[in-house]
């Protein structure tokens, strides 16, 4: 995220100012994709919070770009980035919480309080320092430093802790409780997946395929060249019923998405759709391919496919792998005839024994209530002392 100059300087000038005011010990700041959305790992904590707390117990704010297009639960504050107001919340927040890397404009304060999510469960991609020779020099200084200012790090499995204390710049606290957005793919309820497709504008009866895959390099569309007429038969001559299909590309891709769709009435692009894990919810079949998307939605046990037909490019490329892509439970194909037949061939019995032998390889941490064991954690950091003041002296 670059930042003008002059905005700068003002910026910390305000920050300056701010960090002379009382932190509140109560107060928790958020933010997911530097103010893009509502969602991801804070939007969960945050609706935990919400339905187990009394009101008053937090005093919640969320930083967003567009803070007018937002709709949060009522006791939840909203504040426009960059503004004045922002500067103010977030210097005087005990708990910064945030599923991405915070920028030179987050100068914590000795007695704050500041939790990295993250943004997935586990990846296929490598990330941070594994994969430095790829990402910005800009973004690597950016996350060294984000790594110093961290107090706690989610994680949600083994092989993800593993991974963390190797490539994130971070020797500090792990939190191996899971992740908080994938706690709604344990603990389902039938209501509020009818709920989700009344927002999508799909009827009850109807099984939905999402296909969720992950940006390239160059941004082009070539790729994601499946044939949806013959998917959805194969679909429907597989599984039964009737199907709609929801392409949710990454967010890089957004001014291009309805590309892909070429006017089919059974296909429908939800790229803008802020929520990934609704999708993920309501879906009954994922296609993804290089994206972390495949390990939250492992929790569901539901079938996934890999439509990977530049898996030789991609590694060369674009990214290494954690995994050797035929080493996944999941199932892999390389052009659309081949997608088709695995489809056509698909055992569940033997999709289910490797799914759980592969989850048990990477030590999972899911178990639907990793937003119940945070909230315990940051009671404890807001309220260690109970004879304390509501508010902190610098």
């Amino acid at each position: 995220m670059k930042i003008d100059r002059m905005k700068q300087l003002i910026a910390l000038a305000i920050i300056y100012f701010c960090r002379c005011l009382p932190i509140k010990k109560n107060k928790l700041f958020m933010f997911s994709y530097y103010g893009s959305n509502y969602g991801c790992n804070p939007k969960y904590i945050t609706e935990y919070l919400v339905t187990h707390y009394p009101k008053g117990r937090f005093d919640v704010v969320w930083a967003f770009n567009d803070p007018n297009s937002k709709h949060l639960p009522t006791p939840i504050r909203k504040v426009k980035t960059m503004s004045f107001r922002y500067f103010y919340e977030l210097c005087t927040a005990k708990v910064v919480i945030t599923n991405y890397r915070t920028t030179e404009l987050f100068v914590k304060r000795k007695n704050q309080y500041y939790i990295q999510t993250w943004h997935s469960s586990l990846r296929l991609k490598q990330i941070e320092k594994d994969a430095e020779d790829v990402l910005p020099d800009s973004y690597v200084q950016m996350a060294r430093k984000d790594s110093m200012k961290c107090d706690l790090l989610l994680s949600g499995c083994k092989y993800s802790t593993n991974i963390f204390k190797r490539s994130f710049w971070f020797d500090g606290e792990i939190f191996e409780q899971g992740i908080p957005r994938n706690d709604m793919l344990i603990q389902h309820k039938s209501d509020d997946m009818g709920e989700i497709k009344r927002k999508l504008n799909i009827p009850k009866d109807k099984k939905i395929l999402l296909y969720a895959p992950t940006f390239r390099k160059h941004n082009n569309l070539e790729v994601y060249d499946l044939d949806w007429t013959q998917l959805l038969n194969r679909l429907k001559n597989k599984f039964g019923s009737e199907w709609v299909i929801l392409v949710k590309l990454h967010p890089h891709l957004i001014s291009k998405s309805s590309q892909l769709i070429n006017g089919n009435q059974h296909v429908k692009d939800v790229t803008s759709y802020e929520d990934i894990q609704e999708l993920l919810f309501t879906a009954d079949v994922l296609i993804s391919d290089y994206s972390s998307l495949m390990f939250d939605f492992s929790i569901t046990k539901r079938p996934c496919f890999l439509y990977v037909p530049d898996i030789h490019e991609y590694t060369k490329q674009d990214r290494k792998l954690y995994f050797d892509i035929t080493d996944l439970p999941f199932i892999s194909a390389t052009s659309n005839s081949d997608l088709f037949d695995k489809i056509g061939n698909f055992h569940n019995r033997n999709y289910q024994d490797n799914l759980a032998k592969f989850l048990n390889r990477v030590g999972s941490y899911e178990e639907g209530r990793a937003s119940e064991h945070l909230l315990k954690r940051i009671e404890a950091v807001c309220f260690n002392d109970k004879r304390s003041e509501m508010y902190e002296a610098v």
